[in-house]
């Protein structure tokens, strides 16, 4: 099975600091982690971490390690109560790529134990950090056989990705210049990449057509709408049969990115966000674009990029007209949502009152209306124009600021980019560095799976 291994920068940055403390001496901790248990991918989401106190460890040398057993019950306790994997992690100070005959001696003997402790089918994992922070790692299952890991990856300002094995390095043809212009490596790890697009209509469909001319290996698409005649006019790809046949949108991009030819398998939702299904389908991937209007689907899709520890880029666009053939505004923004930083809620792109009300918009329509015309709640913008030259423009920028974080190409550091504005009415640029945590989604950071799913009812259980 596919394992990987996802944690925050703050969680690598503490176990660096812990796993490395200018002695040369090596060091161990370990964390609990989430998990997203899918049929083709596993995926393990560091949640809490355990710093073993180095004075504690009876052996500390260059090249091995003794350490207490007695400081792994509680996390033992609540893996098991929670269907969670352990993560054992130590550090090589000697630089050495590859784990040693001890470590495999001491694996083989932890993992059996812990195995026999936490009753389940899932497995594990091991890893090893080097002085430069890197890390690789295994996963061990209930018979304790080493799997190596596909991909361990590290979501802060830039997103880091380490794999375990190396592919095909040839380049094909068609994305040369990509790597002329990002390097080898940067193709490399979109052509690793397993990524969702969630809304594909005017800004939607723009990103599913740079990401597969980028060489992205997977898509996840999700979209539950027909094409329509009044959308022909911004959506990629999208002809008038499409509209006369009533045509799903994501079975137009399907049988597109087909017969484009360059390699990316595509998996289509014609369903809503809040589908446990699609929920489960885009907690697998390793990024997540979300290009919805309405306020219910992005806080949702917050939530489950915080539970999955996937980071988010967010497209929004707002074009205002005046009613008499001009334009008021045109302004749209690209947020970057890291898994335990700040939210849309700590951002002010909406507030608790303005998703209350499409809530209840949504489930309710007469309800909605009556508590509008009671004015016990403010009516929701249910309808924005759109035109094709604003969406591309503000997909572009979305698409750019993720390269740019797979590939750090600009003069200032990401960290400054947390949301970028653009008015193309008002030439105004603007951009904010990340500032604070979210306190409703913060301490689910790593969850993964629970039950129910994403802790919300009306998802049911996470085996449904």
């Amino acid at each position: 099975m596919n394992v990987t291994l996802s944690m925050t920068i703050k969680q690598h940055e503490e176990l660096k600091q812990h796993l490395f403390p200018m002695d040369g001496k090596e060091a161990i901790a370990f964390a609990l982690c989430g998990r997203r248990a899918g049929t083709d991918r596993h995926r393990l989401l560091v949640r809490k971490i355990l710093l073993v106190p180095h004075e504690k460890c009876s052996v500390r040398h260059r090249d091995q390690i003794t350490w207490p057993t007695e400081v792994l019950p509680l996390l033992v306790d609540e893996a098991a109560k929670r269907d969670m994997a352990i993560l054992k992690i130590h550090s090589h100070p000697s630089d050495l790529p590859r784990f040693s005959l001890i470590d495999d001696k001491s694996d083989r003997t932890l993992f059996a134990s812990l195995h026999n402790w936490i009753d389940g089918i899932h497995p594990h994992a091991s890893a090893v950090m080097l002085p430069d922070g890197k890390i690789f790692g295994r996963a061990v299952n209930k018979e304790c056989e080493f799997n190596v890991l596909s991909s361990i990856n590290i979501v802060g300002n830039d997103i880091i990705s380490w794999y375990g094995e190396e592919g095909d390095r040839s380049v094909p043809e068609f994305v040369k210049s990509h790597a002329q212009a990002f390097g080898l490596a940067t193709f490399d790890r979109l052509s690793k990449l397993r990524i969702a697009v969630v809304g594909c209509s005017g800004t939607g469909s723009v990103v599913i057509e740079q990401l597969v001319r980028l060489g992205i290996s997977e898509l996840v698409l999700v979209d539950p709408d027909y094409v329509e005649e009044r959308n022909l006019n911004r959506i990629l790809n999208t002809k008038m049969v499409d509209a006369q046949n009533n045509i799903k949108k994501v079975d137009v991009f399907s049988s597109v990115i087909s017969d484009i030819g360059l390699g990316t398998q595509v998996v289509v939702f014609d369903r809503e966000l809040c589908d446990p299904d699609v929920v489960r389908a885009v907690a697998e991937c390793d990024v997540v674009f979300g290009c919805m209007d309405g306020i219910t689907g992005r806080h949702l899709l917050n939530r489950l990029a915080t539970f999955y520890t996937i980071p988010y880029f967010d497209v929004g666009v707002r074009l205002e007209a005046d009613g008499n053939g001009g334009i008021q505004q045109i302004v749209g923004s690209v947020h970057y949502l890291q898994p335990g930083l700040s939210s849309f809620l700590t951002r002010n792109v909406f507030t608790m009152e303005a998703l209350t009300a499409e809530s209840i918009r949504k489930a309710d329509p007469q309800h909605y209306k009556e508590q509008v015309q009671a004015k016990y709640i403010k009516g929701v913008n249910e309808k924005r124009l759109a035109v094709i030259s604003v969406n591309m423009f503000y997909a572009s920028l979305a698409v750019n600021d993720f390269l740019s974080r797979i590939h750090p190409y600009r003069d200032d550091h990401s960290s400054l980019f947390a949301s970028t504005t653009i008015s193309l009415s008002h030439s105004v640029f603007d951009h904010h560095p990340e500032e604070n945590t979210c306190p409703s989604l913060t301490p689910h950071t790593g969850k993964g799976d629970t039950i129910p799913l994403l802790e919300m009812p009306s998802l049911g259980r996470i085996d449904q």
